[in-house]
């Protein structure tokens, strides 16, 4: 799921569509959170991956 839903906001980067961008971003948020939370990834590395796409969909506008 955590790789799934960082491929779907990538994905909307990618392909130039801000809004979508935002709503994958807002969907992953939790499921990155959930995975930090459960010890499948360390809490840095989940605060990590939500600063850089968070940094890439604004360097859209």
């Amino acid at each position: 799921m955590f790789r799934t839903s960082v491929k779907k906001v990538t994905a909307a980067i990618e392909a130039g569509d801000q809004s979508a961008a935002q709503e994958a971003y807002k969907a992953a948020v939790p499921v990155i959170d959930q995975t930090a939370a459960k010890g499948l990834i360390h809490k840095n590395k989940a605060a990590r991956h939500k600063s850089r796409l968070n940094k890439a969909i604004h360097a859209m506008s």
